[in-house]
């Protein structure tokens, strides 16, 4: 018997902030509240978004250009528009996941970020056609991470991203949502009130059990053993929790090693200080993302766009650099590239977006940033990302966060 959705598809949204809102009614609060919220105060998941509304735009009245570009080349891969989706873990908000995001990047010509964590397989995700990243935390020990690096190349990935910023901060001071340790019997009895009310969000995860008769998981499948089941969230943060904090030496090691591997480009993400992108540069990397993984990890980092130009002037064209945190417009882009990103990730905005409307939602949203960025380089009389410079905005002083500055050399001796 063939079920028909009774819940039509929500059409087009205009902004970043629709899809917001959007995803607000559709998911159940535990879901919704996992998007939104950052360690402890979430001083810095504020600050990523604020900082943004400090910078201005010095626009011209006449000489607009006719055509502008957005293509730009990061970490060896042409893109269409310079947005590129970061990995997130356990995609609840929509039963295709991952999957859906991948052929969303597929089909707007940018890099899909997969997480370790993430619902789908990296060969689900790879199978759709997107140019695909593979994103690893440091845990598990160094046989371990081989089998996961040796799986990702297998499966077509394109890159390698390496996020070791992550502390886990269990202080929040809304409270954390509950999430089970697996969806059984007993858990939906127990949050049946929160998602009683959310038909849509329930339609949809219904479906496989429909089909299948299996109820969905909260499994890790990218981090199973050859052979074995995947963990559950709460085993892969064990696994985390339970591995020694890595070195440069250890970073110097993953990248080696995923080169002899694989030899596609090695990300290092989560740096938020000269001396760390100094070091990443000595340490072979191809690029860095300045990030404060998005006010999820030592809250009071200060927002990632204000640590943009001090890292990128420090490590010149020697890297790519790309930052996230706080990206809701297109403008949000163009300010990140003025500042000397050759990129930004985006994770909480395309989220929404599938929440919002599954695929469709994720285009939405990159269609939302783009003509974001295409709007400001109207306005700015410029024919390409490629020409943004802290010239084009209003930058109030102060605004820049250098931390970590390497001592000056007079200063030691």
């Amino acid at each position: 018997m063939k079920f028909e959705n009774p819940w039509k598809q929500n059409p087009w949204f205009e902004s970043v902030a629709v899809a917001q809102e959007r995803a607000r009614k559709r998911l159940p609060q535990p879901v919704y509240g996992a998007l939104v919220a950052g360690s402890e105060r979430g001083q810095s998941v504020t600050d990523n978004q604020a900082a943004f509304a400090e910078l201005g735009l010095a626009p011209h009245v006449v000489g607009q250009l006719p055509e502008r570009s957005q293509s730009t080349t990061v970490f060896g891969h042409t893109i269409g528009s310079p947005v590129i989706i970061s990995p997130t873990g356990v995609q609840a908000v929509h039963p295709d996941g991952e999957v859906a995001v991948a052929r969303a990047a597929a089909a707007r010509g940018t890099i899909m970020g997969l997480s370790n964590f993430a619902s789908k397989s990296v060969e689900e995700v790879t199978a759709t056609g997107a140019t695909t990243f593979f994103q690893m935390y440091w845990t598990g020990d160094r046989d371990t991470m081989i089998q996961r690096m040796t799986r990702a190349h297998d499966a077509g990935t394109k890159g390698l991203i390496a996020t070791l910023d992550w502390s886990f901060s269990m202080g929040r001071d809304w409270g954390s949502p509950e999430i089970p340790e697996k969806v059984d019997l007993k858990a939906m009895i127990r949050l049946a009130p929160k998602v009683a009310t959310k038909g849509r969000w329930m339609w949809q995860f219904g479906r496989e059990f429909r089909e299948t008769g299996r109820l969905p998981d909260l499994t890790a499948p990218n981090l199973a053993p050859p052979g074995g089941a995947a963990p559950t969230f709460f085993g892969a943060y064990y696994e985390w929790m339970t591995t020694p904090p890595p070195t440069w030496d250890d970073v110097a090691w993953m990248r080696e090693t995923w080169q002899q591997i694989s030899g596609t480009p090695f990300v290092l993400k989560g740096v938020c200080r000269v001396d760390d992108a100094l070091r990443a540069v000595d340490a072979g990397v191809a690029g860095i993302s300045v990030s404060n993984h998005g006010g999820n990890n030592l809250d009071g980092t200060p927002a990632a766009i204000r640590m943009v130009r001090p890292i990128s002037e420090a490590v010149g064209d020697q890297i790519d650099v790309v930052m996230d945190g706080g990206v809701r417009r297109g403008s949000d882009v163009v300010k990140a590239l003025a500042l000397g990103a050759k990129a930004v990730m985006i994770g909480r905005a395309y989220l929404w977006g599938l929440a919002a409307n599954g695929q469709a939602g994720v285009e939405n949203v990159l269609d939302v940033l783009s003509g974001g960025v295409d709007s400001a380089l109207r306005g700015l009389a410029l024919s390409s990302t490629a020409e943004l410079r802290p010239e084009h905005l209003l930058i109030p002083d102060g605004f820049d966060r250098a931390l970590g500055l390497p001592e000056p050399a007079d200063a030691r001796s």
